[in-house]
């Protein structure tokens, strides 16, 4: 056996060396106390991201802040209102029947006295043919009465009848001819009863809608639950006329003649030149406004019935030439709340809304004229909630 020799053995290199393993340990300390000194940091910024992801977006209305220039800049007075047909009829019938030939579809001009529909009345025909056989039947009766009794007056010369029989066959006459007169009557009910199966066109106009479809019932003021009233709603577009809501307290802005301007939002790059004509002589004491109607001046086929339309009030013309109005910045009213005790309104920035304070002018109808604090096309928040604030994530809806 070999033996084992401790002579030449380092001992010293069996010691553990502590000045490395303490080195080691109080690196690992500071990066655990830096470790706990950044988690309220980052627990803080992880809850605030927590909140805004899960706090739910407000739904609001917004509006583009707009430039509004010429005429409407030097407006007296803007009022909103809605295009309305003067002469407009639900066109309907007077007999009850199943619609059974309509001739007309939307958008249709039809001429005064023109047949827009026919019921079904084959019952009404044939008691018109019953009655055009009665009046026959009568005037024959009348004729055969009539020959009798200008026999009996040629007898009654001679003597070779009495008196007794001469009276008789007048009146047997004067019978014969009444009936013809009744079944004349009967003949003209008759016509009339066919007439009103027939529904004709009252004036000249423009067929809006159909209200009756081929084989539905149609009742006079439907009288009953499955049954149309009306079969055509017309109007005379001739006749169309904007009514326009204006504040007690401006009415006496407007005058019957003075010129207006009418804007529709259909088409709000259209100037339509209109005027004054009526001011309705009462007032709606609900919502404090009198109804103004305004006359075209020109119109096109673009204007329609019920289009809602904007109506700016000139100055009436003077001696004087005027001063053109500059251009001015305007959104609508419902975008301009208080805070403590100042004018904002909340912007639109990305997702978020920021408050911003503005200066206000003229009221323009439904807009408000701003001096500062927003720019064109800025868009705005529509009735601004009272607890909204800066940041506040909101959600269009349409």
């Amino acid at each position: 056996m070999s033996e084992f020799k401790t002579g030449n053995v380092d001992l010293s290199t069996l010691k553990i060396d502590k000045s490395n393993k303490s080195g080691a340990s109080g690196r690992g300390r500071k990066w655990l106390h830096l470790l706990w000194l950044l988690l309220p940091v980052v627990l803080y910024f992880g809850y605030q991201l927590t909140i805004k992801q899960v706090t739910p977006a407000t739904k609001v209305k917004i509006a583009t802040a707009q430039m509004l220039t010429g005429s409407e800049a030097s407006a007296e007075l803007v009022a909103t209102g809605y295009v309305v047909a003067q002469v407009k009829a639900a066109v309907a019938s007077k007999a009850t029947g199943r619609l059974e030939v309509l001739n007309v579809e939307e958008g249709d001009i039809v001429k005064a006295n023109q047949i827009l529909a026919i019921l079904d009345n084959a019952d009404v025909k044939a008691d018109q043919a019953r009655a055009l056989a009665n009046l026959e039947m009568a005037r024959a009766d009348s004729a055969d009465a009539a020959i009798k009794y200008n026999r009996v007056s040629e007898l009654i010369k001679s003597g070779s009848t009495t008196q007794d029989i001469v009276d008789a066959t007048k009146a047997n006459y004067d019978r014969a001819v009444a009936s013809v007169n009744v079944a004349l009557a009967g003949v003209r009910y008759a016509e009339v009863t066919v007439e009103n199966t027939i529904i004709r066109a009252p004036f000249d106009g423009t067929v809006l809608s159909k209200d009756a479809d081929v084989g539905e019932m149609v009742a006079p003021f439907s009288s009953a639950g499955s049954s149309r009233g009306a079969v055509v709603t017309l109007a005379d577009m001739s006749s169309l006329e904007v009514e326009a809501d204006v504040s007690e307290s401006n009415i006496y802005k407007v005058k019957v003649g003075a010129p207006c301007e009418i804007i529709l939002d259909a088409y709000p790059n259209i100037k339509y030149p209109a005027a004054v004509k009526k001011i309705v002589p009462t007032a709606d004491r609900s919502r404090a406004t009198v109804m103004t109607k305004i006359a075209f001046t020109q119109i096109d086929e673009k204007v329609l019935p019920e289009m809602s339309a904007r109506v700016n009030f000139l100055p009436e013309k003077s001696g004087v030439a005027e001063t053109p109005q500059p251009a001015v910045i305007a959104i609508p009213k419902s975008a301009v709340t208080s805070r403590e005790g100042r004018k904002v309104v909340y912007k639109l920035v990305g997702e978020n809304v920021q408050e911003a304070a503005v200066q206000i002018g003229r009221e323009l109808g439904t807009f408000t004229e701003i001096s500062s604090g927003i720019a064109v096309g800025d868009q705005v928040v529509l009735s601004p909630a009272g607890g909204m604030k800066s940041g506040d994530k909101i959600e269009i809806s349409q």
